[in-house]
């Protein structure tokens, strides 16, 4: 597992320093080593790393949570509520609309099978848009008008509803029937995770504050670890709850970030800030390359021209909202 680190930390940080020296994005590089290093390729990635993939992935994805919590203000997500929620489901409802239309005859396909395809396509991964839109807000870059933020809340909610879609679509297939339930978990899942998030950051705040007034101040570092912790019990819960009560773990996380800031001191939130984005430095590394690493880039060349026409009409139709 140690050699796979390496290859991962080395070879990753490489490639997206070569990347970014070509003018293309640092994403890229760290894509290509885990599909290089992958087992469709090379193989050279050990298969005790790749069982626990999932996990490690989850872990650097709260990272980058946390981060965009702590950096998030709550008066500018308040000014863009409105255009956050439609793009939450407006252009990834689109997007499954173009599959269900016209996989059938590009991919021959039935349309159930399509809807499923476009579920999949139409999946913001918040691990992409997150790190770049702290990245704008960090560089003051679309702030004024609040953009950076609009398209993180969106990006949050866009997976839920998709999700949703993607289980609803899958049973179906499977020769189930949908179910206005599965529909229902949408709101309740964006509320709860919400409340369970607000109601925990506003109990660490207190925790901290009344430590520091107690003068057995909780050192930074020690403030990290702890925030990561209840960030991980967040993200079980929801699999906890799962078919009794629909909770977002990944709203919880950053609802839970975003308390922490309104509560906490400049100071404070600032330092936690900066100590996640130094996670996140590694955590990075390792989201990506092993993303790339569960790339089967076999099917890519099997699925030929008509996979990439089929994604470019999705595509026009998700912009043919704006």
């Amino acid at each position: 597992m140690l050699t796979s680190l390496a290859f991962i930390f080395l070879v990753g940080l490489s490639m997206a320093a070569i990347c970014q020296r070509i003018k293309l994005p640092r994403i890229i590089g760290m894509l290509i080593t885990g599909i290089v290093l992958g087992p469709y390729v090379l193989d050279l990635l050990d298969s005790s790393i790749l069982s626990i993939s999932a996990d490690l992935r989850q872990m650097a994805l709260i990272i980058i949570l946390l981060k965009a919590g702590l950096s998030l203000n709550l008066e500018d997500l308040k000014k863009v509520g409105r255009p956050a929620i439609m793009m939450s489901f407006v252009p990834a409802s689109f997007e499954i609309l173009a599959f269900f239309l016209f996989a059938p005859y590009i991919l021959g396909i039935d349309r159930i099978s399509a809807a499923v395809m476009g579920s999949v396509l139409a999946a913001v991964s918040p691990a992409v848009v997150v790190p770049r839109m702290v990245s704008l807000m960090e560089e003051k870059y679309g702030t004024k008008k609040s953009i950076p933020q609009m398209i993180m809340a969106g990006a949050s909610c866009d997976d839920i509803f998709v999700i949703v879609l993607f289980t609803t679509f899958t049973g179906m297939a499977q020769g189930g029937s949908a179910n206005f339930v599965d529909f229902l978990n949408i709101p309740v899942s964006i509320v709860l995770g919400i409340i369970l998030g607000a109601v925990t950051g506003y109990f660490l705040s207190w925790f901290f504050e009344t430590t520091y007034a107690l003068k057995n101040y909780v050192r930074n570092s020690m403030k990290v670890i702890i925030v990561l912790g209840v960030s991980f019990l967040l993200m079980a819960i929801e699999t906890w709850l799962k078919g009794i009560v629909s909770v977002s773990g990944l709203l919880a996380v950053v609802s839970m970030a975003c308390v922490i800031k309104l509560k906490s001191t400049e100071f404070v939130s600032k330092r936690l800030s900066e100590k996640f984005g130094k996670l996140w430095l590694a955590a990075e590394v390792l989201l990506f390359v092993l993303v790339g690493a569960a790339v089967d880039i076999r099917y890519t060349m099997d699925a030929g021209l008509a996979a990439v026409l089929m994604i470019f009409v999705a595509l026009f139709f998700a912009l043919s909202v704006y």
